[in-house]
């Protein structure tokens, strides 16, 4: 498990998710590709379009699950290491990392196309002169002849150049390349909104006509070509670690962007067939700058050339952010060389992002990046049928810390379409695309076995699907998913504060020992709510003697599950001067620790994700700072429970003279002026604890807590203060 100094920042928000799908996938399926699949589907283009987009759903939807599940750098790499093990990890890792560093190399070569044209010019032409003299241009193993070698140097200076400046970029920061790539698609998004409105008043329908002449089949195998031109939506799960609220932000930022890319994509085609001839449309390289002449003049060409520019630079600033986490969770797992896992200065894994710009200006000069890119695209549907086959996976091992916080609908059925589909799309590219994916996972299998198996010692989820939890009670990859979920923290609905404040506290003399405190907080628990006192307490009592009882910061969390429970239930339990017990371990041995608190939580069986994101929440509470104080010295029921509320979501307000909320003493609860979405959960009076209601009399003295959204909570804060 990584350390925290070898975890990234959450610098990514809801629109950062949202321009990472977009920008990495409108590039070239947009402003290269319309022409080469009309010349093969016709006028159908159109729709093989829209059906990727459809087709792509399905492993988008898989992902989306996966990464609100396990939100780690890495991204498909991850998914497929901790669903099938290392082996199939490491093929995925270095699968992904060299197809989008090709999908980046590609996308650079297109910038380095366009801006090459803006560049011509006489200093340009004495520099490639200057090249061919000193025989620069000859050391390029895919350099072309003279006529043409100062044009393809040109995109390979400029590609290179740009590879440089976004890796210095990425280096410096992902807060910072974030911010450029919501300035690059808003441009994009701008522009392609202007060609599309501005070309449909331009639309011929009688280009439309003979729409399926070229045959239906042709159009349907199209998909497998333009489906390329989608596969960047889910980029983002690579850098899921540094995105904020990650249960929310991914899936919807991702599913926006993959509704406003369809959009995009079949009305930019409407208009490029409406308004080109199809004889030029389909030798067409450069079909939106074709249009765009065609409806916008000279100045439209140029405007979409600089949508074009901002796109593949777009693209390419996005591929380098995402390639290069592959890199660094890998070596962060082992699979890799430490090198790779280390965090520089600013806090982004430096090595992975330089090793990651070298082998992309390696593909650059080297490479032809159309050729590859296809082959690639291929190694992606294989991954993304092993997204969806871990889907499946994760859900059959029946591991409780297993907790997306989207799942696909209609599973299994969905899952196993996309698996499906994701073949279907791969027979339809051809065999030498299938022999290239088959020939990088022969070379994944051979660094695995050579450098990643004396490594790693894990497993993946597949072997719960025939070994259940209960049989490996302290298998490390339950142990990681639990700490993804202490980090991920609560969601907006969790009833913690509910919980806590209506929990039933127990102040244990002085000698009470671990078994009295679970027989008394078991007979709390089957008072309140009717369930069998003695099965409770051997459960607590056995769970502590296996190890599954977690003990931190001075305090122990015993707990269980039952299925005649629909909420929670909670009792606190303050051990006055201390106590110790006894605590087994994965080894099976047994230690002692020392606990001033135990938290005995019982919930539903049912929803294993919500019993353990309270117990997580619990463990944050008694981590924080000077918790071990405010609890010995606390003052009752009231007070011991305020300790464990989130300071966002509560107040505690003691009434008193000349303090803040002394206006309370003397009024009712009901005569109090609260934002809609507080209220009043408890009221600590002389030590003990009243369950207030709207009559309930406020007195000089009184600990009021308040529960609330955050946004109602600081609105009284600050009306206090």
């Amino acid at each position: 498990m990584e350390s925290a100094s070898q975890r990234l920042k959450k610098h990514i928000g809801l629109f950062g998710v949202f321009a990472i799908a977009l920008g990495t996938t409108i590039s070239s399926g947009f402003f290269l590709l319309p022409g080469l699949a009309f010349a093969q589907a016709g006028p159908a283009i159109i729709l093989s379009y829209l059906l990727a987009g459809f087709v792509m759903l399905l492993p988008v939807l898989c992902k989306a699950e996966l990464t609100t599940a396990m939100p780690r750098a890495g991204g498909v790499y991850f998914y497929l290491d901790r669903a099938f093990g290392p082996m199939v990890g490491s093929i995925a890792g270095i699968s992904s990392w060299i197809a989008l560093t090709l999908k980046t190399s590609f996308a650079l070569v297109g910038s380095g196309f366009y801006l090459g044209i803006f560049l011509q010019g006489a200093p340009m032409n004495a520099f490639f002169t200057w090249c061919h003299q000193w025989h620069l241009i000859e050391v390029l193993p895919s350099a072309p002849d003279v006529v043409h070698g100062p044009t393809a140097l040109a995109i390979g200076v400029i590609a290179v150049c740009i590879a440089l400046l976004f890796g210095l970029l990425n280096i410096m920061g992902a807060g910072k390349a974030i911010r450029l790539q919501a300035i690059l698609v808003m441009c994009v998004v701008a522009l392609l909104t202007w060609f599309v409105t501005a070309g449909s008043g331009n639309v011929d329908p009688a280009r439309y006509t003979g729409f399926f002449d070229k045959g239906a089949n042709t159009m349907i195998s199209m998909v497998g070509v333009v489906l390329v031109s989608y596969m960047g939506l889910t980029k983002v799960a690579s850098i899921a670690e540094e995105v904020k609220n990650p249960e929310r932000n991914v899936p919807l930022g991702v599913l926006l962007a993959l509704a406003t890319v369809i959009l995009l994509y079949v009305a930019g085609l409407a208009v490029m067939v409406g308004t080109i001839p199809a004889s030029e449309l389909e030798v067409s390289k450069t079909p939106a700058a074709q249009a765009a002449l065609v409806f916008g003049g000279p100045v439209g060409q140029v405007v979409i050339s600089i949508a074009a520019i901002a796109s593949f630079l777009s693209v390419a600033n996005a591929g380098i952010l995402s390639a290069s986490r592959y890199p660094f969770a890998m070596g962060r797992d082992h699979t890799m060389p430490a090198f790779f896992r280390a965090l520089g200065r600013f806090g982004t894994p430096t090595r992975a992002v330089i090793a990651t710009v070298a082998l992309i200006v390696l593909e650059v000069l080297l490479l032809d990046p159309l050729v590859i890119a296809k082959y690639a695209g291929t190694m992606k549907l294989l991954l993304f049928s092993g997204v969806c086959m871990a889907v499946i996976v994760m859900r059959e091992s029946r591991i409780d810390s297993y907790d997306p916080g989207f799942r696909v609908p209609l599973y299994p059925v969905l899952p196993l379409a996309g698996v499906a589909v994701c073949v279907a799309v791969i027979v339809m590219l051809g065999w030498v695309p299938v022999l290239f994916a088959l020939g990088l996972i022969a070379g994944s299998l051979l660094w695995f076995h050579w450098y990643a198996a004396p490594r790693v010692r894990r497993t993946g989820a597949i072997h719960h699907v025939f070994a259940r939890l209960g049989e490996r009670r302290f298998d490390p990859l339950d142990i990681e998913l639990r700490g993804i979920i202490k980090e991920k923290g609560l969601r907006k609905a969790d009833p913690f504060e509910e919980v806590v404040t209506e929990a039933h506290v127990i102040d244990l003399a002085p000698g009470g020992g671990f078994t009295t405190a679970a027989s008394l907080a078991a007979a709390a628990i089957a008072k309140r709510r009717g369930l069998d006192a003695d099965t409770l307490q051997r459960e607590f009592l056995e769970g502590t003697r296996v190890g599954a009882t977690p003990v931190a910061g001075g305090a122990a969390l015993p707990h269980t599950r039952s299925d005649e429970l629909a909420t929670p239930e909670l009792v606190i339990v303050r051990c006055s001067g201390g106590m110790t017990i006894e605590v087994g371990a994965a080894d099976h041995s047994v230690r002692s620790q020392h606990v001033d608190a135990i938290f005995f939580l019982v919930s539903p069986e049912e929803d294993p994700g919500l019993h353990l994101r309270l117990l997580a929440s619990l463990a944050i509470a008694v981590e924080q700072p000077g918790f071990l104080e405010r609890w010995r010295s606390a003052d009752g029921p009231a007070e011991l429970k305020t300790s464990l509320l989130r300071h966002e979501r509560s107040l505690d307000v003691v009434l008193q003279i000349d303090r803040p909320g002394e206006a309370w003493i003397g009024r009712t609860i009901s005569e109090l002026d609260l934002p809609d979405d507080v209220i009043v959960t408890l009221v600590g009076r002389a030590g003990e604890a009243i369950v207030p209601r709207g009559s309930t009399m406020l007195l000089e003295g009184d600990r009021v807590v308040l529960l609330g959204e955050p946004e109602g909570i600081d609105t009284l804060r600050s009306s206090l203060s």
